[in-house]
Order: structure tokens, then C-alpha cells, then sequence
């Protein structure tokens, strides 16, 4: 079967993505990626030898400049022209899309062309791009159960697959927690100024200086932290990335991280309590962190009430209750199936 896969933006639409190819491949089928400019060398690093990958132009329209959103929208229109003329030589039999404006016009040209088109929402909150190209959908794919902001009536077909995550992360699943107590902080790629102001202070405050630290930061923030880490006799390892996200995970009794999809998704594929501190500007993650909460598995704080005192409380509570935290990681642990189910889904 000849399948087009469309994503781009960020790390987080196209790891999913790669996944999904990856077993395409690996099952026979010939793949075609289309993705923009920002992530190419990431898909091309990423993808199986046998995939295609074609650049589109496309970036998002949330800018505030109304000269910069006709910008965006223009290229969009473009590339979906661009597409349309391609399907029509390269007729594709399913187009499956991983959100994000770069999924727009492969959409678009998979309607024009009557092309069954599947569409995945990474979020617990709809994203604007992929609630404007619902409409063209056959069936929209979801991370989580209950996804919020779906419009009425929809027509498409919603169906609850889970977020693809990459093969490390299945191989310690329900890993057991660590013999000693460990705590890790991340912010993403990009870090978290709140986390690395609010967490060392909290754990400064502590008397337990038993706790194992692995702080992920900015660059510019590494050697602070370290100084201070180490001044206060707090055993620390500060780094700007992590190279093996699936085994600091799993090598950690607790994490304290932002609420981003794959974030939210791998702990809960790992099963590991969190401290949740959604990104005060994006509703998408705060309705994510309040998904895993729900199920047990921690806390999700809006970041006005992640303080210092409320943070050495929560974080004495638990480490002095190691059997509060395996109760945690035990709620928190979801069997991550999601790359067969979408495979499932749209080959059927």
C-alpha cells in the first residue's frame, strides 16, 4: 500500500510519526514523508532507508503580526497546491497526518483527491491546526481517552490509539523504582526557568539531602546550578540534554517536568509518579497534566501556585512515604500500544 505520512513543527509530531513509518516499512509498505524545512534533517536522520521524504513550505499562523499570519497562510496554500499536483501522479491510497500546520496540506490534497485521510491529535486538547482540518477527516486518532475542544458534529471517526513513543521507552516499561531515592527535573529541550528557580530552593529547604538529583536545564543555566547544588551538599547531575530519556526516566522515584504530550506519554508508558507544571500559556498541556493527575499518577500544578513552600511540603510527603510513590507509578503505568493500534487503524 502507498501511504503518505505528513508532519513537522517540533520533535513532538515527528517522533510519533517516525514510529508509525518505521512499522509501515517494516510491514511492506511504501512511504512517502512530507515534512517542512525546521525538521527535515530530523527526518531524514530518523526514517527507515526505503522512505521518501518531501519538504513542503509551511509554518504555523499564531504569530501576532497580521503580516506574518498572511505569510504562513500563503505558504500553506502553496504547498497544498504543490500536493494536489502531486497526488494526481502519485496517488496516494492513505494519507495519515501528525498535526501541526506542516499536516494541513496534505489534508487538503488528500480530500481533493478522495484519499481516506487520518489525522492523530497528540494533545488532551484539540490544537488549533488540526481542529481546522478535522473537517477533511475520516477518522481522528487520539493520545488520550478524552480529548477536549472537538467541534460539533464532526463527522470523523474519533478513535483512542495513544501516542506513539520510541522503542526504549517500551523495554522498561513498569520498570521497578530505584533503590534509592532520585528525583528528576526537566523542562524540554528548550528548559524551564520556573523549575529551575522553584525546585533547588525547595530541596535546599529539605532535610533530607539523601535525594539524587537529575536537573535538566538551558546551557546558560548549567554552571549555576551546579554551584549550587554542590554548595548546599546536594548530590547533582545538571546537564542540558539527555541523551537517554527512557532510562532517566526509569531510573528516577520521581520526575518534576512540564505537561507536554510526549512527556505526559512516556511517563505513563515508563509508570512513574510526576509533578506536573503546565506551561501558563498553553491550555493544551495543562489539559494534559490534569489527564495523567486524574489518573493517579501525580499532581498537575498551574505554575502561579508552584511554590516554594507547597514544593518542600509535596516533596518531604513523598519521599518520606516511599510506598506513596509506588503507589503512584503503579496508577500512572498505561500500556503504550499506540504504534500498533495506528497501524491497525489505517490499514485495515
Amino acid at each position: 500500500m502507498k501511504i503518505w505520512v505528513a508532519t513537522g513543527g517540533t520533535g513532538g509530531h515527528v517522533f510519533p510519526a517516525l514510529s508509525v513509518v518505521t512499522e509501515l516499512v517494516e510491514r511492506g509498505h511504501k512511504v512517502t514523508i512530507s515534512c517542512d524545512g525546521r525538521v527535515k534533517k530530523m527526518v531524514a536522520d530518523g526514517k527507515p532507508e526505503s522512505a521518501k521524504v518531501v519538504r513542503i513550505w509551511a509554518s504555523g499562523v499564531g504569530a501576532k503580526s497580521r503580516i506574518k499570519q498572511l505569510v504562513s497562510l500563503f505558504k500553506i496554500g502553496v504547498s497544498a497546491v504543490y500536493l494536489i499536483l502531486r497526488f494526481a501522479f502519485l496517488r496516494p491510497q492513505r494519507v495519515v497526518a501528525f498535526g501541526g500546520y506542516a499536516s494541513v496540506p496534505a489534508v487538503f490534497a488528500a480530500h481533493v483527491w478522495n484519499v481516506p485521510t487520518f489525522l492523530h491529535e497528540q494533545n488532551a486538547a484539540i490544537g488549533r491546526a488540526n481542529k481546522f482540518a478535522l473537517r477533511w477527516v475520516k477518522t481522528l486518532m487520539t493520545s488520550f481517552p478524552k480529548v477536549d475542544g472537538l467541534p460539533e458534529g464532526t463527522s470523523a471517526k474519533v478513535v483512542y490509539t495513544g501516542l506513539p513513543v520510541r522503542k526504549d521507552f517500551l523495554s522498561v516499561a513498569g520498570a521497578s523504582l530505584p533503590d534509592s531515592p532520585s528525583l528528576f527535573v526537566t523542562g524540554g529541550s528548550l528548559g524551564a526557568q520556573v523549575l529551575d528557580d522553584i525546585v533547588p530552593a525547595a530541596l535546599i529547604s529539605m532535610k533530607n539531602k539523601k535525594i539524587f538529583v537529575t536537573h535538566q536545564t538551558r546551557p546558560e543555566n548549567v554552571s549555576r546550578l551546579q554551584k549550587l547544588y554542590a554548595e548546599n551538599k546536594i548530590r547533582a547531575n545538571v546537564l542540558s540534554f539527555v541523551h537517554d530519556m527512557a532510562s532517566t526516566i526509569a531510573g528516577s522515584s520521581l520526575v518534576i517536568g512540564r505537561g507536554g504530550a510526549s512527556t505526559v506519554v512516556e511517563l505513563e508508558t515508563v509508570g512513574r509518579g510526576a509533578i506536573l507544571v503546565p506551561l501558563g500559556i498553553n491550555p493544551d498541556q495543562a489539559a494534559n497534566a490534569n489527564s495523567f493527575a486524574k489518573l493517579g499518577g501525580g499532581f498537575a500544578v498551574p505554575q502561579d501556585k508552584f511554590t516554594v513552600k507547597w514544593l518542600t511540603a509535596t516533596l518531604t510527603d513523598l519521599f518520606d512515604n516511599p510506598a506513596r510513590l509506588e503507589k503512584m507509578a503503579q496508577k500512572s503505568l498505561v500500556e503504550n500500544d499506540a504504534v500498533i493500534n495506528i497501524v491497525k487503524e489505517i490499514t485495515k
